[in-house]
């Protein structure tokens, strides 16, 4: 193929081919998958709620639902909005916001590919922000807001993050305290936008049916023309300090049914101690051959339980979530949960364990790749943890996880005394 002027070509991974805009720095990732008509764009930008200061969480969140309000080229009033237009030619549209990136995607038949690039360039820079539709939305957001306050399980999360996290911005939820929802102004969130919705800090997925040269083509034509601005972009200090201590959180409120999470500090998502993790996740919630199964919804302790691993830009956590049988009390499910840990610490794992967390991922990273918008999701994940071979190169770090690697993270991560521990008590049930 002949590359396009104006792009370098950078690397490939796993048929995923990367090339960069010389001009302004855009980022171009292409992943050819002839099997349907249909291709998926997608821009992501490296900015999400890890990159909102004090008074302005929920600025990432907020821009999302402006971003469809109208940019230059595409609005209501021209009778060209965003969704409008987009779904007369049967697209999928949508965007999603999250720690370290914010998204937005079109997956749409493959002749209609330019349309999708022609709207992301005119609002990678035109977006209109429009003072009336910010008050609109603000009142939609403040609605989501306690929508997600009444949802025990959602508030135990966030709960549990911001405990655990009391420098670091993760410590933030990503729809943004409500005060500072209430209170952002149109000049503060149009300098947020201004900081951090450009060129070179976004990257350009195209995967699907699509001709090389001509998709290519396509990028450079419509976002070839948009500079990226001299000023730098705001370098992230923030080192959150080492937990010395164990943390507790409780919340109360209306239910049915309550919840344990225990939640240990986990390195960064491109580290191979969080390969190990994730495995170690597996292992522990692999059905009901799964440890946490065995132990505690087996023998009638929890009705469910499973393990989490976040991978993101900066150390996050892991975690194990369980829901406590109707006569047994939190403290005897945190304890069964410790107990398991423990037994890995003290005798690691079986080869068979290992095996089944491996065909489990192999079964996970095969869906990942069934469609064009599948293969969008994860790739946007490994590009916001900070390298998008992340997806090209799972399976290869996977297989290079060991028992010995898993039993070694379990003692150096999973410390009792550092964990936080966060406890869902529906109203009228008695403490326990």
């Amino acid at each position: 193929m002949d590359i396009p002027k104006g792009f370098a070509f950078e690397e490939t991974s796993g048929g995923v081919e990367a090339y960069r805009l010389e001009g302004n720095g855009l980022q171009t990732l292409l992943l050819r998958d002839a099997t349907a008509p249909v291709a998926t764009f997608m821009i992501t930008y490296r900015v999400g709620s890890r990159h909102e200061p004090e008074g302005l969480t929920g600025a990432c969140h907020f821009l999302e639902h402006l971003m469809f309000k109208g940019s230059a080229r595409f609005n209501k009033q021209a009778g060209t909005s965003v969704f409008n237009v987009l779904q007369r030619v049967g697209a999928r549209v949508n965007a999603t916001t999250w720690l370290d990136r914010t998204n937005y995607y079109e997956m749409l038949p493959e002749e209609h590919l330019p349309l999708a690039v022609e709207i992301e360039a005119d609002r990678m820079r035109g977006a209109l922000l429009q003072d009336e539709d910010m008050e609109r939305e603000r009142t939609v957001i403040l609605n989501e807001l306690d929508r997600g306050e009444n949802d025990p399980v959602r508030k135990l999360f966030h709960a549990v993050w911001a405990a655990a996290f009391t420098v670091h911005p993760y410590h933030h939820p990503v729809i943004g305290w409500r005060d500072d929802v209430e209170r952002l102004t149109p000049d503060g969130l149009r300098h947020f936008y201004d900081t951090y919705y450009r060129p070179d800090n976004a990257t350009v997925s195209i995967i699907g049916d699509f001709d090389k040269t001509e998709a290519l083509g396509l990028v450079h034509r419509h976002f070839g023309q948009i500079a990226s601005p001299e000023e730098a972009l705001p370098a992230m200090h923030v080192c959150e300090p080492a937990q010395e201590e164990e943390r507790r959180v409780v919340v109360r409120q209306a239910g049915w049914q309550g919840a344990v999470m225990v939640a240990w500090k986990s390195p960064r998502g491109l580290e191979a101690d969080t390969d190990a993790l994730d495995m170690l996740s597996a292992i522990l919630s692999a059905g009901k051959n799964g440890r946490l199964y065995r132990r505690l919804t087996d023998t009638g302790l929890t009705t469910s339980a499973w393990g989490g691993i976040s991978r993101f830009c900066d150390p996050g956590l892991a975690y194990v979530f369980a829901r406590p049988a109707p006569d047994k009390t939190h403290e005897e499910v945190e304890s069964a949960i410790h107990a398991t840990i423990d037994e890995i610490k003290e005798n690691g794992i079986t080869e068979e364990e290992l095996q089944r967390a491996r065909n489990q991922r192999k079964a996970q990273a095969a869906f990942s790749r069934d469609g064009s918008f599948s293969a969008a999701a994860e790739l946007n994940e490994a590009i916001a943890a900070g390298d998008w071979k992340l997806y090209t190169a799972m399976q290869d770090r996977i297989n290079r996880v060991t028992g010995k690697h898993i039993q070694r993270v379990a003692r150096e991560y999973f410390v009792e005394h550092t964990c936080t521990t966060g406890y869902y008590i529906p109203d009228g049930e008695a403490s326990s």
